[in-house]
C-alpha cells in the first residue's frame, strides 16, 4: 500500500475511535452532540449521564487541532473537497471510493436500466406479528434478515460496513441485480457505503462509495442511476456518488450551502428539490441551467430558489443571492418573505407531488408540482389516530403509499395509505435511544431495506422480504 493510502488509512481508524463514543448515545444527547459540532446555537438540555458528549467534543477538537497542525488527511480543510483527488478505499468489485472531488462539470454516464412496473399491494398487509430472534416485527407473508452491522465486515468483501447509517436507497444494475446505498452520519468520517446484490438476493460485495465527509444525513436518487448525499452541518454540501463505485463522487455546490438533510429530484420538470434540518429551516428548489447528455437535470449550475407558502397554500419560488453561503447571513436567513419549517427531513417525489417531513411539528406535507401548491398529508396533533411520531425518512411504494421511518416513537415504519389510513409496516423491539433510517424498495418491490442507527445495539441494516407490490 502506497504511503499516502496508509496514512489515509490510518487517519480514519483514529476518526472512527475518536467519535465512537457516540454511536451509544441516547437521542438527547446525539442531539447535543451534534449541535455541539454543527455550531448551531439551539439551547442544549443537561446531559443525563456523564457526558459522552464531552468525551467526544473533547476528541473532536484534539482532533481537529491535530489536522491544523499535521494535514493527516491530505487536504487544508477536512469538511471541503475542492481540489481533492480521488480516495483509496478499494473492496471488492466496487469501491473507488474517496473524497469528492470538485470538478462541478464532470457527468456521470448513464446506462438506462428499466425497472419492473408495480402495482403496491400495501393496502392488504395484516397485522405485525410477535417479534423475531433480531426483534423485528412483521406480518404474516413477509421475513426478516440483518445483511450489515456497523463496524463488522459484511461477508467476504473485507468492507467493513459504517457507523450511524442513515439515508439509503436502491439502485438496479446490469445484471439484474442491485444495490442499496446507505449515507454515515459520523462527523469527519461519514461517507456513503453499497451492498451489492445478485439476480437472486445474494448480497455478493460490499464497498464505499463515498469517503472523509461529514455528518452525511438523508439524500436522495436521481432518475440517472446516481446517489445524492447531503452532508447535515451549518456550511454542509451535497456530494453526487456512483452506486457501483468505479468512479469518484462530485460535489454540487450549485444546490446550496446549508445544513442539508435530503433531495428530491423531478425527472418531469428536472428540479431539485432540498429540505433542510433547523428549526426554521427552507424548502429549497433548484432550477438547472440545463439539461445533461443523459435527458436529467444537469447539476453543475442553475437557480437555487427558496419557498413562500402562503395561508392557502399557494407557493411562490424566490432567489437565493447567495446560495454558496459566501457572505455573512446564512442561505436560510437570505430571502424575508422564505417560509420555515421545523426540521426539514425526508422528501420523495413521485407522480408530481413531492411529500417532504418535518419532524418539529409531526407533519408530512405534499407539494403539488403542476398546480405549485403546498397541503398538509399528516398533522400528528390533529389525525384521529395518531400512530406516526418523530417522522423522518420517507419512500413512496409505486402506488403512492408514503412510507415513514420513525426517529424514536414506536420505532416503526408506517405506510400513510393514499385513502389517508395508516398502516403499519415494520416495528423494531429492543432498539432503545435509535431511529430507524433510509428506507427503499429493491426493483422488484418486494425487498424493503432500512437501518437501525445507533443505540444498545449499534448501527443495523435490515432486509424485509415479501408483497409489497406485484407486477402491474
Amino acid at each position: 500500500m502506497p504511503e499516502s493510502d496508509l496514512a489515509a488509512a490510518v487517519t480514519l481508524s483514529r476518526v472512527r475511535l475518536l467519535v465512537a463514543p457516540a454511536l451509544a448515545l441516547g437521542r438527547a444527547e446525539v442531539v447535543e452532540a451534534r449541535a455541539a459540532w454543527h455550531g448551531n446555537d439551539m439551547p442544549r438540555p443537561a446531559p443525563a449521564r456523564l457526558s459522552r458528549r464531552a468525551v467526544l467534543e473533547g476528541s473532536l477538537a484534539a482532533f481537529a487541532a491535530s489536522i491544523a497542525a499535521r494535514s493527516w488527511l491530505g487536504c487544508a480543510d477536512s469538511a471541503s473537497t475542492e481540489g481533492a483527488a480521488p480516495g483509496v478505499g478499494d473492496a471488492g468489485t466496487g469501491g473507488l471510493g474517496g473524497e469528492a472531488v470538485a470538478d462541478a462539470a464532470v457527468e456521470f454516464p448513464y446506462t438506462p436500466i428499466e425497472r419492473p412496473k408495480l402495482v403496491s399491494k400495501i393496502a392488504d398487509i395484516g397485522p405485525l406479528l410477535e417479534p423475531d430472534a433480531n426483534g423485528v416485527r412483521v406480518a404474516d407473508g413477509f421475513t426478516a434478515r440483518i445483511v450489515a452491522s456497523s463496524n463488522e465486515r459484511v461477508g467476504q468483501s473485507g468492507y467493513e460496513w459504517h457507523p450511524m447509517p442513515d439515508g439509503g436507497a436502491t439502485f438496479p444494475t446490469p445484471d439484474g441485480g442491485w444495490v442499496y446505498v446507505s449515507n454515515s452520519e459520523v462527523p469527519i468520517a461519514g461517507g456513503v457505503g453499497a451492498l451489492r446484490f445478485d439476480a437472486s438476493g445474494t448480497l455478493v460485495d460490499a464497498y464505499p462509495i463515498l469517503e472523509r465527509t461529514n455528518v452525511n444525513c438523508a439524500g436522495g436518487p436521481t432518475p440517472y442511476n446516481t446517489w445524492l448525499s447531503c452532508e447535515e452541518i451549518d456550511r454542509g454540501r451535497v456530494h453526487e456518488c456512483d452506486p457501483l463505485g468505479q468512479r469518484p463522487a462530485v460535489v454540487r455546490p450549485a444546490l446550496g450551502v446549508f445544513k442539508h438533510e435530503a433531495a428530491a429530484v423531478d425527472p418531469v420538470r428536472h428540479h431539485v428539490y432540498l429540505t433542510e434540518d433547523e428549526p426554521d429551516g427552507c424548502f429549497y428548489r433548484f432550477v438547472p441551467d440545463r439539461l445533461g447528455s443523459h435527458g436529467f437535470a444537469s447539476l453543475d449550475a442553475g437557480r437555487l430558489e427558496v419557498a413562500e407558502v402562503a395561508p392557502d397554500g399557494r407557493v411562490t419560488w424566490h432567489p437565493v443571492p447567495d446560495p454558496a453561503f459566501e457572505g455573512e447571513t446564512p442561505t436560510r436567513h437570505q430571502v424575508a418573505a422564505a417560509t420555515h419549517f421545523d426540521g426539514g427531513e425526508g422528501i420523495w417525489w413521485h407522480g408530481g407531488v413531492v411529500y417532504f417531513s418535518t419532524k418539529g411539528d409531526n407533519r408530512i406535507r405534499a407539494y403539488d408540482t403542476a398546480t405549485e401548491t403546498m397541503t398538509v398529508l399528516y398533522d400528528k396533533a390533529t389525525a384521529p389516530d395518531p400512530i406516526l411520531s418523530g417522522v423522518d425518512n420517507i419512500t413512496v411504494s409505486a402506488s403512492g403509499d408514503v412510507l415513514v421511518a420513525e426517529d424514536g416513537g414506536d420505532m416503526q415504519i408506517v405506510a400513510i395509505l393514499p385513502s389517508g389510513e395508516l398502516k403499519p409496516l415494520v416495528q423494531l423491539v429492543g432498539y432503545d435511544e435509535s431511529e430507524i433510517t433510509g428506507p427503499a424498495f429493491d426493483p422488484s418491490g418486494t425487498r424493503l431495506y432500512f437501518s437501525s442507527q445507533r443505540g444498545i445495539k449499534g448501527g443495523t441494516t435490515f432486509e424485509i422480504t415479501g408483497p409489497f407490490h406485484a407486477p402491474a
